[in-house]
């Protein structure tokens, strides 16, 4: 048996299992994983976070090449074990997770450079909470259809990558997206082959107030089901609607999930349209678990 010190941390909602592991000495198999984010027989989480130096794995070196400033490295997992290439919750709550533990030092208004899968992503502590920059983003590969359970008919949904695969759908109005089951996995027609996040939004009425676009949404994550929230996704829902509205549609959004709210932001930089994301980070508890 192991035993694995970890913390609970959550972030509107999307609950992530933590531990330190800076060495990179104690990796935790796909079995584990699972084992760790059952939620009646083990802690319970949408995915687990290995807080690991970036020298200490072959993706890391890629970050630092990139960046040599990025010490540590967000190796992320989905609740079924399996590898992601960018959590935009889960970054936050990271963050959180390495100050809070003494592992890094960031005073209001710095910016800690972290290596993911999907290249180094620079999060900023400001008053609110953390806002992370996840870099460019681009439309890729056209509008599949989309099937959901208890949706009346297939919907075109819109793809894009922010570094992981989203597809984007919306939907008539709030009740059709309450009444949407994402316990089961929505049916993409072509299937991307890495699989994707499935967003459904609904926009507010105005969509548009002071300034700021605003929209609900729900999502079913890539390997872990439908979660609280999802900050890529939420990304990937606001550049959405904004694609659809057209020429004049803001670039500060609002995107109210089940586990709360968060912001959005796209900004123009040297090297094309950045988007961010904005909101809370919180660690719940720590522990020990037993591990098989």
């Amino acid at each position: 048996m192991a035993t694995l010190h970890f913390t609970k941390g959550q972030g509107t909602g999307n609950d992530f299992v933590l531990y330190s592991d800076p060495d990179g000495r104690m990796p935790l198999t796909a079995a584990q994983i699972t084992e760790v984010c059952d939620r009646h027989f083990g802690v319970g989480a949408d995915g687990v976070i290995r807080a690991v130096k970036s020298s200490r794995l072959p993706e890391g070196a890629e970050a630092l090449a990139e960046d040599p400033a990025a010490e540590w490295f967000m190796d992320y997992y989905n609740a079924d074990g399996s590898p992601a290439e960018m959590c935009g919750n889960g970054i936050r709550v990271y963050v959180r997770y390495l100050l809070e533990t003494g592992l890094v030092e960031l005073a209001d208004g710095d910016t800690l450079p972290i290596g993911t899968r999907a290249g180094v992503k620079d999060v900023q502590r400001n008053l609110t909470g953390f806002q992370a920059d996840l870099g460019r983003w681009r439309l890729d590969g056209g509008e599949p259809l989309v099937r959901a359970r208890e949706l009346p008919v297939a919907r075109p949904g819109l793809s894009l990558d922010l570094g992981n695969p989203h597809v984007v759908v919306a939907v008539a109005d709030d009740a059709e997206l309450d009444a949407a089951d994402l316990s089961y996995i929505p049916h993409i027609e072509p299937a991307p082959a890495n699989g994707a996040n499935v967003e459904f939004v609904v926009p507010f009425e105005p969509l548009i107030k002071d300034g700021v676009g605003r929209i609900r949404m729900r999502v079913h994550e890539r390997g872990s089901g439908e979660t609280l929230s999802c900050g890529t996704g939420a990304a990937a829902a606001a550049l959405a609607v904004r694609y659809w509205a057209g020429q004049g549609a803001p670039n500060q959004w609002r995107v109210e999930v089940p586990g709360g709210t968060v912001g959005v932001r796209m900004f123009a930089t040297e090297d094309g349209e950045h988007v961010a994301l904005s909101g809370p980070a919180e660690l719940v508890y720590t522990g020990t678990l037993e591990l098989a």
